[in-house]
């Protein structure tokens, strides 16, 4: 399912002509190397591109789209007219120079497999570059010099003669193309197209997925004998033709290059495209779950009356968007030289956007400085925020991103993580007191009922660990009018005890309370008094002596909606 909608969208992309047909891909080059008709090097040329990082401008190789690259191991595979200086140039940047000699005679003889006979001066050009070369002093030549470091620590370069660059000679095309579609292997029924095709025995690299070998890695890989059967090696075990694993390769490295629309949650990078290649689709979903800016054209206050419309089955005809079209979100995580699918959903854009719509109404809390919290927000909350470390759990983030693309119940460790950070810290912040209200939106239970999971305060709840809640709150404001500046307060001491044993911590919290009061003026002392009796009425005449999780979740929303309450516009009251 997942090799057959990326191969669809490398069809679609290469229909529009974002994409290169098969044989073709991006690759970072560096440095053109500059020959004349004859094949003597004139110049090296700098590729890079001035890319912002943060506050900084850096140089960056360029993304050309080249000849497709090898995939390598330990075998000496060269590309064709571009590679890095090993093969180029002979140079031997890793101490080995039997192995750079190697390098340099495969890529010559390759070249001359594809270009003897050729009626090209470009082709011609560079056969005799290869044939005059000498790598042993290709170090010390002095046109190399300024680009010798760079090419050391594996800068790639392509061909350029008399100011054409050699891929776009049609000659040298023509040629490279009827040598890839000219395969030898098992000819197999592929299993993504369903056509017979030659198997492709070892799948192009993936790149760009956060934590993952910047070389690439694999999607679908076997490499020891316990993962194979009936006598077949390496992908044989999963046939796969060499058209539809160079297309989904390629569709799967243009999402991970577009950097505006790639996700990433702990170990986890996220992908989302729409059939059709359209990156309005992309570019909505991503700003209305990840925080991401808004499509052009689209004002942030816009962003959610425009996730409702849509969620509403109703298309969006600013940005030409049909609720109905099919929509796809991949995570991938890295896993050595290979790449784990943590979650794969594919639905229409409409019901996505539904669910974001009802998860983003289920966060909704007094208080919270986001309209709507983003994902990496939200998850950011269960994650100590004095640790180096602040990326949260990957299992846990994967599970509640799967969680609100699909409509599912939140996982409980989502809300055993917020309910730890609540513990250590003893503190309930808008993203925290978001996520139980949430939590427990979508995974009711009778101990913690709809009555406290409101947006705001619930005056009316008779609720008993939410009033207990709101009741602990009281009698910390009390103990802050008593003693302005104290460092130290009850919740300080009593919080996490009173909210799982209300029966031994309360008692002792009304004797202090009765202390405290007695500093205060009379005006203030009756008007908080006035509010303590009322939510001691509403408790009857004992207090509970466990609370479960779900009522001390109870309690943390009516300590929280007190709070807010407390710092309430009096207009909005």
């Amino acid at each position: 399912m997942i090799l057959q909608a990326l191969t669809r969208l490398y069809e679609d992309l290469a229909d529009c002509g974002t994409l290169e047909r098969p044989g073709w891909t991006p690759s970072k080059i560096s440095y053109a190397l500059c020959i004349d008709s004859d094949g003597r090097l004139k110049q090296t040329v700098p590729m890079m591109i001035e890319v912002q990082m943060g506050k900084k401008t850096v140089l960056r190789p360029r993304e050309i789209i080249l000849p497709a690259a090898v995939k390598r191991s330990s075998k000496v595979t060269p590309n064709f007219l571009w590679d890095n200086c090993a093969y180029i140039l002979g140079i031997d940047s890793k101490g080995k120079p039997e192995r750079a000699r190697k390098c340099f005679d495969a890529c010559k003889e390759h070249h001359h497999a594809l270009l003897d006979g050729v009626p090209s001066p470009v082709a011609s050009a560079i056969l005799r570059f290869f044939d005059s070369w000498v790598p042993e002093q290709a170090a010390d030549d002095f046109i190399l010099a300024d680009c010798l470091n760079d090419l050391m620590k594996g800068a790639n370069l392509l061909f350029r003669v008399n100011g054409t660059d050699a891929h776009t000679d049609p000659l040298i095309r023509e040629a490279w193309n009827q040598h890839y579609n000219v395969s030898e292997g098992v000819r197999m029924q592929c299993l993504v197209t369903g056509q017979t095709d030659v198997i492709e025995p070892v799948h192009p690299a993936i790149k760009g997925v956060n934590g993952a070998q910047s070389s690439g890695a694999a999607l679908v890989s076997f490499n020891a004998p316990a993962f194979c059967s009936y006598g077949k090696e390496q992908n044989l075990n999963a046939p796969v033709g060499k058209y539809a694993a160079f297309a989904y390769t390629s569709a799967l490295n243009y999402l991970l290059s577009d950097r505006d629309n790639v996700q990433r949650i702990g170990d986890t990078t996220i992908v989302c495209w729409a059939e059709g290649a359209e990156p309005a689709y992309t570019g909505l979903s991503c700003a209305a779950l990840f925080g991401s800016p808004a499509p052009t054209g689209l004002k942030d206050a816009d962003l959610r009356s425009t996730v409702k419309r849509l969620a509403e089955g109703l298309p969006c005809r600013e940005l030409n968007l049909d609720p109905k079209r099919p929509f796809y979100i991949l995570g991938l995580a890295p896993n050595a030289a290979r790449l784990s699918v943590r979650f794969f959903h594919r639905d229409s854009f409409g019901s996505i956007m539904r669910h974001i719509n009802d998860h983003h109404e289920r966060l909704e809390i007094t208080g919270s400085f986001y309209q709507t919290i983003p994902l990496w927000a939200m998850l950011r909350e269960t994650v100590n925020p004095h640790s180096s470390d602040k990326t949260p759990s990957p299992a846990m983030s994967g599970a509640t991103a799967r969680a609100i693309f699909s409509g599912a119940m939140y996982p409980a460790s989502l809300l055993e993580s917020v309910m730890l950070r609540i513990r250590a810290e003893r503190s309930i912040t808008p993203g925290r007191a978001a996520i139980l209200k949430a939590y427990y939106l979508k995974n009711p239970t009778d101990q913690c009922p709809k009555e406290v999971l409101t947006v705001a305060l619930n005056q009316d709840s008779t609720n008993i660990p939410y009033t207990l809640g709101r009741l602990f709150y009281l009698y910390e404001q009390i103990q802050e009018e008593a003693n302005p500046g104290i460092v130290t307060t009850i919740k300080d001491k009593y919080f996490n005890s009173a909210a799982a044993t209300p029966a031994t911590i309360f008692p002792i919290l009304d004797g202090l309370c009765q202390k405290h009061q007695r500093k205060l003026s009379k005006g203030l002392r009756i008007k908080l008094d006035n509010q303590v009796c009322d939510l001691k009425g509403r408790l009857g005449e004992s207090y509970p002596i466990r609370m479960t999780l779900p009522e001390q979740g109870s309690f943390n929303l009516g300590y929280y909606h007190q709070k807010q309450f407390r710092y309430t516009k009096k207009e909005e009251q």
